[in-house]
């Protein structure tokens, strides 16, 4: 199914493309999230009229994302757990922990904006996150879990 994109989405292309993705994908999330619509002639003409609207909201959310990300640089998260003797934790660090952290160090965050390398971090340590809030800028951030 062709659909032609609003906004750049990393694993596709950029705002304007016309690209070939599966008909669930584009029916389920390109369209309902307005991502995307379908390359339909009046769709094709609606765009090529609307493009440079488009593309200037397009340059304004990555101008927003990039002041948003000035934030997190430096920002490492400190989480205190319980521990046994050889390092694994009386229950894990889960991504809600992570963002109540950073939450409570000054900085807003969504839930889908974290990036963990797994879902639930389970033994002390150092972790790299990653904080993506546009395709086009992604911050790392340092995890680490002490014990009480």
């Amino acid at each position: 199914m062709e659909v032609i994109l609003l906004e750049r989405i990393r694993s596709l292309g950029k705002v304007g493309d016309r690209v070939n993705v599966k008909s669930g994908y584009a029916r389920n999330f390109l369209v309902p999230e307005q991502k995307a619509v379908l390359a339909t002639k009046e769709n094709i003409e609606m765009f090529e009229a609307r493009r440079a609207e488009l593309e200037q909201a397009a340059q304004e959310m990555l101008d927003k994302a990039q002041a948003r990300a000035k934030a997190f640089e430096g920002l490492e998260i400190k989480i205190a757990r319980k521990a046994a003797e050889d390092g694994k934790l009386f229950g894990s660090v889960t991504v809600y922990n992570v963002i109540d952290a950073i939450k409570a160090a000054g900085v807003e965050i969504e839930r889908r904006e974290l990036t963990m390398p797994e879902q639930q971090v389970r033994s002390l340590g150092e972790y790299e996150l990653h904080i993506e809030l546009h395709s086009d800028v992604v911050v790392p951030m340092t995890l680490t879990v002490e014990a009480e």
